[in-house]
């Protein structure tokens, strides 16, 4: 089944929003057995939406058309699909009654626009959108598919997976690919092909997939095979494989997060961490408490940006800071362990760095960071050279010292 998925709005052609519907219906269709040839983003303009139909049901089975679908006269596809299929809009009193319980529901008035949204094009088969009020429309044509489905992500979401992937799976020879992914930190897309470069090979010679998607200090490793889940065995012995070797930089599968790992463990070992942070502003201990339950481990962060801060609060030596510069091995060690002492933790980590784009000296550029850890063993620092762009620079810290932590928990040689 071949897919082809149009998203119409100026702001996503401007850049005013990022295009996550075509991002999640290329992993959903993949997944499920579809194969989306083409993402085209249109303006909400008659002719555009027109053309860009035409040339889809051209090449095509099916099109996932997202947006335009609001109550404002912007909004045109409605009425356009209506001129393309030769239909015409028809009141749906079924759709009308949703519509105002969902007004009634929230206390708000309903107004003459909001009518309109049950009107529906009488050739078409209504998704009825539970989360919201712009309900969903499924086309045919000489044995071809259109969906319509309103722009917001979590709408377009409930209505594909509820409504439209089901009808789509009894009309449609789905086999899904399968694939699995790992997860790794600290290693870049060609030091990684190169430490396993015979795993690879195999994969290749025995019909597999292999892809690296890299993305700021990680690398996501995935395995694919066209013959669903036949191969998954085999798939699962090379993951195996090269997380035996690479116990330092594989940390987890799929949509694993480095801190939800680092929580399990630590709510395990019924131990507790705090941050004590410079150069990423309190970052690592965001990432640390996005996820839920971490109040049973995490105790909290000083964000220590100046001199006097480090000096007081974790009790930095001022001379050394003069001395070696707050961006050095002895100045993030001492913020490791005063914040470990500070805050009464089992674990502490520590960052001081220069994130840019300013700062930046011959000895210690940009992109410099001193990282480090304290705990129940002592107290380790390691210095890292990102970059020079400010916010990677941060994200990198933040994932950096997450593994290094983990590390450090599980015994693993860094």
């Amino acid at each position: 089944m071949k897919v082809e998925i149009i998203s119409i709005g100026d702001e996503l052609l401007i850049g005013q929003t990022v295009n996550t519907n075509a991002t999640w219906l290329g992993t959903e269709f993949s997944l499920r057995g579809g194969s989306v040839n083409h993402t085209t983003v249109i303006r909400d303009v008659k002719e555009d939406i027109l053309e860009a139909v035409d040339q889809a049901f051209s090449r095509v089975d099916v099109i996932v058309m997202t947006g335009g679908l609001g109550p404002t006269k912007d909004d045109i596809t409605k009425h356009t699909l209506c001129e393309y299929f030769d239909t015409e809009l028809v009141l749906n009193e079924d759709i009308l009654a949703r519509v105002r319980g969902f007004f009634e529901a929230r206390g708000r008035e309903m107004l003459d626009v909001n009518v309109k949204q049950a009107e529906m094009p009488k050739l078409a088969k209504v998704l009825r959108n539970d989360m919201g009020t712009a309900s969903g429309m499924w086309f045919e044509s000489n044995d071809k598919v259109l969906i319509s489905l309103p722009g917001v992500p979590y709408e377009m979401k409930h209505l594909m997976t509820e409504r439209a992937f089901p009808m789509l799976e009894e009309q449609f020879e789905m086999e899904a690919m399968y694939h699995q992914t790992i997860q790794t930190q600290g290693i870049g897309e060609s030091y990684l092909a190169e430490r396993i470069e015979d795993i690879e090979t195999d994969v290749r010679n025995n019909g597999f997939g292999l892809a690296y998607l890299p993305s700021a200090s990680q690398v996501r490793l995935r395995i694919s095979s066209e013959r669903s889940k036949l191969n998954e065995e085999k798939i699962e012995s090379y993951l195996s494989q090269i997380e035996k070797r690479l116990p330092q930089y594989v940390y987890g599968r799929e949509h694993d997060r480095l801190s939800a790992i680092i929580g399990n463990w630590l709510i395990k070992n019924k131990k507790t961490i705090g941050t004590v942070e410079s150069c990423t502003g309190g970052a690592i201990a965001s990432e640390i408490v996005s996820v839920s339950g971490s109040s049973e481990y995490f105790m909290g962060s000083m964000v220590t940006y100046s001199y006097g801060l480090k000096s007081k609060l974790v009790g930095v030596n001022m001379t050394d800071i003069e001395e070696q510069g707050a961006v050095s091995e002895t100045v993030v060690l001492q913020m490791a362990e005063g914040g470990r002492s500070a805050l009464d933790v089992d674990y502490c980590i520590a960052a001081s760095g220069i994130a840019g784009p300013n700062g930046g000296t011959e000895d210690k550029p940009v992109g410099t960071v001193w990282i480090g850890i304290a705990g129940p063993n002592g107290a380790f620092a390691k210095k890292f050279l990102f970059g020079d762009q400010r916010d990677r620079n941060i994200e990198r810290t933040v994932l950096t010292a997450l593994n290094l932590l983990r590390c450090e928990v599980l015994k693993i040689k860094k």
